[in-house]
């Protein structure tokens, strides 16, 4: 539908990758669609400011989204794996917990998609 919510799971942080997915789910966002990105496994480095001199291109378009209303999350089991502090990561982001995570995911009609 015209408003379905959309859950980006981003796994990478692979620059390019991680933009286009960032990227399409900000301008589904200006269309009207609820937007989630979930960092998680490798994307999660993508999400940490000690990592803002390689994305600092993602850094101002994941602050875009936050102040368009969009939800950033960021997998917890993940940060805990590749040494990312919640005090390390972007403004606005979410540490993920199951309810969170699990409440945007299961919206009625949500689709997703996996960068």
């Amino acid at each position: 539908g015209p408003n379905d919510p959309l859950f980006i799971n981003l796994t990478t942080d692979d620059p390019h990758r991680a933009m286009m997915g960032i990227s399409f789910g900000s301008n589904q966002l200006e269309l009207g669609h609820p937007l989630t990105i979930f960092f998680n496994d490798r994307g999660v480095m993508v999400a940490a400011q000690s990592n803002a001199p390689r994305f600092a291109e993602h850094h101002t378009a994941i602050a875009a989204v936050l102040a368009k209303g969009g939800t950033i999350i960021v997998c917890p089991m993940c940060m805990k794996h590749y040494g990312i502090a919640k005090e390390n990561l972007v403004d606005g982001a979410q540490v993920g917990k199951p309810e969170l995570t699990g409440g945007k995911l299961f919206q009625d009609n949500t689709k997703t998609l996996t960068w």
